[in-house]
């Protein structure tokens, strides 16, 4: 009998864990999550390295009093730090990138969120967390916002694989998928190997769900009441037949028939945050083929203990998923309200992660001279 994960993979989808710490790689973790859950790829994000380095024991100490030593700043400790474990877990994760061509095996770090309204800083910190991680599987990880659209354009023109991180709407979907072929092309002009460019767009879930629901219940009709739950899975499956049209166009095939890449969807925000809804809905309503889906680790486990995979859970459902957007309408939630809201709390959310972090490396390096005497 094949476990969930395995089946998971078998039906096209690419696990990604969605979380990174220096322990996971020292320990071993990473390595018998890729032998045992069917792991091919990790993502991160400044939440994901504020609980690593801020909870992290031990485990960043001696690197800290030496960068403490050098005068570093909290962000020059921080760029060391990050891009350190991500150049550790990239070299774990070559066997898997060189055994699926490239497109697995990757590992992603994120420009800093104070950049993302700022697109000549992030194609800079792009181009500079590129070059110092020095890995061919890296993904580095652009937010798409407005400002954000550009750069993608831009890093993946010069050759560099994108994650394209925090799209919640299809319109914002659709022009990340417009911003990674003008990129190809740029790429393509410069006499570039479009085979070697690889990228993931994120669309994330469960966030959705939570502001639709809580829209909902103010709501509070029963016809609100139906839709609950709903929206976050309808809202991806209608992103994965967009992914499908525009990768379906004269543009793109172009591109992909010089040997470009189609950039994946990414299901990202997977965790379930209703306790009332199954653990593992945003895995099992989104298997469709060339899909990746990163995890949490509780969610990985789930999938992995009691997950049942169906094979696509998307392609046939896509009448079903303009349904529940029609019906969304009729009640009255404003869902393009909800993806601005929800794109400018996430890269609210990074960026205070981000300061937190900043702030306990500051006292880490402030404190390391002591400890040190």
């Amino acid at each position: 009998m094949s476990t969930p994960t395995e089946q998971l993979a078998a039906a096209g989808v690419s696990i990604w864990l969605d979380d990174l710490s220096r322990s996971r790689i020292t320990s071993g973790n990473l390595a018998e999550l890729i032998a045992t859950r069917n792991v091919t790829g990790v993502t991160t994000n400044p939440t994901i390295f504020q609980a690593a380095i801020g909870g992290g024991g031990d485990a960043y100490t001696s690197q800290i009093a030496d960068l403490a030593a050098k005068g570093a700043s909290a962000d020059e400790a921080i760029f060391a730090a990050t891009t350190d474990d991500v150049r550790d877990a990239a070299d774990i994760f070559r066997p898997v990138y060189d055994a699926s061509n490239g497109v697995d095996g990757r590992v992603s770090i994120e420009v800093s969120p104070d950049l993302a309204h700022d697109t000549d800083a992030t194609i800079a910190q792009a181009k500079e967390l590129s070059k110092t991680v020095d890995r061919p599987n890296v993904h580095i990880k652009i937010p798409a916002t407005k400002a954000g659209l550009p750069a993608i354009t831009e890093v993946i023109g010069s050759g560099i694989s994108v994650n394209v991180t925090l799209i919640f709407s299809l319109e914002r979907y659709a022009d990340v998928i417009d911003a990674y072929l003008a990129g190809l092309e740029q790429a393509q002009a410069a006499g570039l190997d479009l085979s070697k460019i690889h990228s993931v767009a994120s669309f994330f879930v469960s966030r959705v769900d939570t502001e639709v629901d809580k829209r909902l219940g103010a709501i509070g009709t029963d016809e609100a009441l139906a839709l609950k739950s709903k929206a976050g899975v309808a809202n991806a499956r209608l992103a994965y037949e967009l992914f499908e049209e525009k990768f379906g166009t004269d543009r793109a095939k172009a591109l992909t028939d010089a040997g470009a890449n189609v950039q994946r969807p990414l299901w990202a925000s997977t965790g379930v945050k209703d306790p009332s809804l199954p653990d593992t809905l945003y895995v099992t309503e989104l298997v469709a083929p060339g899909t990746v889906n990163t995890m949490p680790e509780k969610t990985l486990e789930a999938t992995f203990d009691h997950g049942v995979i169906t094979g696509d859970a998307v392609t046939g459902a896509y009448a079903d998923a303009h349904g529940v957007f029609d019906q969304l309408a009729a009640v009255g939630v404003d869902f393009a309200d909800v993806t601005q809201v929800l794109e400018d709390e996430g890269v609210d959310k990074f960026i205070a992660s981000w300061h937190d972090l900043e702030a306990t490396v500051t006292n880490a390096l402030a404190a390391a001279p002591e400890a040190a005497r």
